[in-house]
Parts: C-alpha cells; structure tokens; sequence
C-alpha cells in the first residue's frame, strides 16, 4: 500500500515541525498529534498509511499506544515507526513486541527514514 497519508505523535513542537516539514517535502499529507488521546482522536477521523511514534510523551506513552493501535481491528494494518530518543536494544525490541513495524533513533536521519518510509509503500 502506497504511502500518503501520515499521523505523527510527539509532544515536542519541535519535532512535529521537522518531521512534518520533512515529509511535506517528500510530498507527503500530514496530520500531527502531541498525545495519545490526540493521537486516537486523528485516527478517528481519518485513517492514515502510516504513523510515526515517539515513546516518551505525557500520559499513555508511545509502547502502549502502538500496542492498542497495533491490536485495534481497525488499525491493525497502519504500519507504526517508533521514532525515538531511546536507543536501547532493549527499547528496540520492545517497541516491536508493541506491534511497530520499524524502529528509528532520534535524531532523524532524513535518508534513513525516506527508505523505511519507501520500504513499507
């Protein structure tokens, strides 16, 4: 399934300024949430190709909330990355116990995640 449509999910204003202008560039739509409860609230009112997690945020981190997406029968399809200041094996192979698809350390390295990117699409 192409990729078109991604939610990113990430308290830092920062953050959702660099990747959103990232992928924008890479003519990509994107919608940004700065919590969990954000975060299900855009996945309720439109279903995106791909989502890109943080882990550490305010409330549900971002393991639980890949976890109840990645089980949610409606979601299940929508590839999560988790793109995050843990760099842990550890944290890696937690993040993809949770149900995420792919695993990307901050800070992002643009060419890095375009081929994640273009290697789910």
């Amino acid at each position: 399934m192409p990729i078109h449509k991604v939610l990113v999910v990430d308290d830092s204003k920062t953050e959702l300024l660099f990747l959103s202008d990232l992928l924008q560039k890479q003519g990509l739509q994107v919608r940004t949430a700065e919590n969990g409860e954000e975060a299900l609230r855009c996945l309720a009112q439109e279903k995106p190709d791909l989502i890109l997690m943080d882990v550490v945020m305010p409330g549900q981190n971002g393991f639980q909330l890949t976890r109840m997406i990645a089980r949610d029968p409606n979601y299940a399809d929508v590839p999560i990355i988790m793109c995050t200041s843990k760099n842990q094996e550890t944290d890696r192979v937690w993040g993809m116990r949770q149900g995420a698809r792919d695993y990307i350390t901050k800070p992002v390295d643009p060419a890095e995640l375009r081929a994640k990117i273009n290697a789910l699409g």
